[in-house]
């Protein structure tokens, strides 16, 4: 596989953990993966769900995520490499979402909660992604909950141990609102 390195790098498992949690995904669940980057997040919900739809814009990061699931032997991922707005437009509607980029945040969402069934799942980084989103989210009626996630990892420090953090991550939920 190649270097791509996504924005903010892949999410982390613990937070990837909460987030797919968030989700409650079933066998016969079908997942967006809005700004998949390396294909992380898409490789795990292909494991819990039917069908997941990759998307992200940059051509490198979707022919990365392409080499991951075809490593880790995921044959119901189905990528698209372009704008999700551009997507969303055709996309089938989705039981539940995974949002990882914020590009064009305010426009999507209100796009993507026409196509998702139960449930969106946005992870920020950045506190002005946080209040976009939850700003948007409760103007469209679909607000859930915003989590705050801190992991911290040991590292060896002479004779004992020692706790890095990670960076915080913001996991914010909201309703989809496509009738079944």
């Amino acid at each position: 596989m190649g270097d791509i390195m996504p924005a903010g790098g892949p999410t982390q498992d613990e937070v990837m953990a909460i987030s797919l949690f968030k989700m409650g995904l079933g066998p016969r669940d079908t997942v967006f993966d809005l700004g998949c980057g390396t294909g992380k997040v898409s490789i795990a919900a292909a494991g819990l769900a039917k069908k997941v739809y990759a998307v992200d814009r940059r051509p490198e990061a979707i022919a990365y995520a392409k080499d991951a699931a075809e490593q880790a032997g995921r044959t119901n991922i189905e990528f698209y490499s372009g704008e999700a707005i551009d997507f969303l437009t055709t996309a089938p509607l989705a039981d539940c979402a995974f949002v990882g980029g914020s590009q064009q945040i305010e426009t999507i969402l209100p796009v993507l909660s026409q196509k998702v069934r139960r449930v969106i799942v946005v992870n920020a980084v950045l506190v002005s992604t946080l209040a976009t989103v939850t700003t948007t989210m409760q103007g469209l009626g679909i607000f859930r909950e915003a989590v705050h996630v801190q992991v911290a990892r040991s590292h060896e420090l002479g004779k004992s141990l020692m706790f890095r953090p990670v960076d915080p991550v913001y996991i914010i939920v909201g309703s989809g609102a496509a009738c079944s």
